[in-house]
């Protein structure tokens, strides 16, 4: 009769004990990732961007705020904020109090559907199910969102543009840097609005990088695959993106289940390229710091910001 139950209750306890990890231990094991990227012209000096991405703030996540405000001590040369700031409507001061001391830096923004919308409760195994079908947010036969609770996400926005940091919503841009030893160099942006909820319109934004600055760079939150062969095949060098909390559950010494979206689970984060119509692009996709409220745990996949170092292209 022991032998009968034994297996079952170990399987609940060990179930049960990473459950409680991914819940209560690693969601809060915030950790900075260090990247360096080879994509600068030839003669430039290397420039540290600090990229923060899904930040979904809660109210009343203390330690969270408290880590992101801690990262200014990095000192970057700008910081790159790709979307998904809330998962509350009431979340918006918290955001602008923990992003303040990097709100001092240059920096640029796109938004994600999570700052337009506030979340809704959803079986977690619909994101296998859309894999399977191949529908991604609005991109499937998914219903688009009606009758979906708004955040109030033009109050962020006016606060970063306030702060000198330059909204990218289907449209472009220029960073002037002003830091040691950065004094006068030009940073050309280009960005998409979220297209997990459709919002990306490439034809306003289509050409390529422009002329004069001394780089460019490409934003967009959810790294679809037809951005990302826009952005590449226009040429750009560097493509940030976020949106996939890197997989948020996944398997230890396998990695990630979904990406929610179209991109494959084999660059759900960090670093890696993209190609298209004959070009490449270096692709950065961050892990993320948050959580959708309604499913705040993580397990083997901690919350995380990036800062990336670019330095010159070889040969």
């Amino acid at each position: 009769m022991r032998a009968r139950y034994a297996v079952p209750l170990g399987i609940t306890a060990v179930g049960a004990a990473g459950i409680g990890y991914a819940a209560g231990i690693e969601v809060r094991s915030f950790r900075l990732r260090r990247v360096e990227v080879p994509v600068l012209p030839r003669g430039m000096r290397p420039l540290r961007v600090l990229q923060l991405s899904d930040i979904h703030m809660v109210s009343g996540q203390r330690k969270k705020q408290r880590w992101l405000r801690a990262l200014a001590g990095l000192r970057p040369d700008f910081v790159v904020n790709t979307g998904d700031n809330l998962s509350d409507p009431e979340g918006v001061p918290e955001v602008l109090d923990a992003l303040g001391p990097l709100m001092e830096f240059p920096g640029t923004y796109v938004f994600g559907s999570n700052d337009y919308y506030a979340p809704k409760l959803r079986n977690p195994g619909r994101y296998l199910l859309e894999k399977v079908r191949g529908q991604h947010g609005l991109n499937g036969k998914n219903d688009p969102a009606i009758g979906v609770a708004r955040n109030p996400w033009e109050g962020m926005r006016d606060a970063f543009d306030a702060a000198g940091w330059v909204g990218l919503s289907n449209s472009r841009g220029r960073l002037k840097l002003d830091g040691p030893g950065t004094g006068g160099i030009e940073i050309a942006l280009t960005g998409l609005d979220d297209p997990h909820i459709k919002r990306d319109r490439y034809d306003e934004v289509a050409g390529g990088p422009e002329e004069g600055a001394d780089f460019s760079l490409a934003l967009v939150h959810a790294p679809y695959l037809r951005s990302l062969d826009a952005f590449t095949a226009d040429g750009y060098p560097l493509i940030l993106a976020g949106h996939t909390h890197g997989g948020q559950l996944c398997v230890p010494f396998y990695g990630a289940l979904v990406t929610n979206c179209d991109l494959d689970t084999g660059r759900v984060k960090g670093l890696s390229t993209h190609e298209a119509r004959g070009h490449r692009s270096y692709l950065h996709v961050s892990a993320g710091c948050g959580t959708n409220r309604y499913t705040p745990v993580r397990f083997a996949c901690p919350p995380e910001a990036t800062l990336l170092t670019l330095t010159e292209c070889p040969g």
